[in-house]
């Protein structure tokens, strides 16, 4: 069995104003992340779930097919929820964020491995945190992890707190990628925003507050996300690099 990836791809952004379309490298932002995705082994479809269409104009030359979705939705998660309900089909949904263009393919083949196993309704990656990164830093989310490999809470804060400083607690950061069975992805639309959602600002507390189970793949590094113009002009010099 494999996977669709449907990546969300809105155009409104406030700290870097349609980012996604940003094409110094010669193609847009989420172009590079459907290119990644491309190259999955367990992936037979790669789909861009928008609400504009000027995201469809950009990726028109790219071969990339796109859905146009309600410009309302509250989440990356509703409108990979529409796209999907809307598409149809079988085998599980990956959600891949719209600003990853460096995610490594056989991270997200990890998390499908996982989906098509059948051992939970809904999976994540984490990665262990590594210099120069700061856990205190809240914009990047920490995750904690049961035995079992089930999420047990994902933060802004640095968790789990070192109440003794002598503590050293491992920190895991949470990637921003999930697989979904078709019926959790359809329960999960259906939701309304939770408490703890609103507060952190992290839609994956939505499923947790419903008491639909997480599990957690660990995965060797964390791919960098595009938040700002500044992380982005890094990712174009790392990417003139390598070509």
């Amino acid at each position: 069995m494999t996977a669709t990836v449907i990546i969300p791809a809105r155009l409104g952004s406030t700290r870097f104003p349609a980012k996604i379309l940003a094409a110094e490298t010669g193609k847009p932002l989420v172009q590079h992340v459907v290119d990644q995705a491309r190259q999955c082994k367990r992936v037979h479809e790669v789909i861009v779930a928008t609400e504009d269409q000027k995201v469809v104009a950009a990726l028109r030359p790219f071969g990339t097919r796109c859905v146009l979705t309600d410009p309302d939705h509250p989440s990356g998660t509703d409108r990979v929820a529409e796209a999907a309900l809307r598409l149809g089909g079988e085998g599980p949904i990956v959600n891949v964020q719209g600003d990853e263009p460096e995610i490594e393919p056989q991270s997200i083949d990890q998390v499908v491995q996982h989906m098509v196993e059948g051992e939970w309704e809904m999976f994540t990656a984490a990665a262990p945190f590594a210099p120069p990164m700061d856990p205190a830093n809240p914009n990047l989310v920490k995750v904690v992890i049961s035995g079992s490999g089930r999420a047990m809470y994902f933060s802004r804060a640095p968790i789990p707190f070192a109440r003794d400083p002598d503590q050293k607690p491992a920190y895991y950061l949470h990637v921003g990628l999930y697989g979904y069975t078709r019926k959790t992805l359809k329960r999960l639309a259906g939701l309304k925003p939770t408490p703890c959602e609103l507060a952190e600002k992290l839609e994956q507390l939505r499923a947790m507050e419903n008491d639909i189970p997480i599990g957690v793949t660990i995965i060797e590094r964390a791919s960098h996300g595009i938040d700002t113009p500044q992380q982005y002009a890094e990712f174009v010099e790392r990417y003139r690099k390598r070509k």
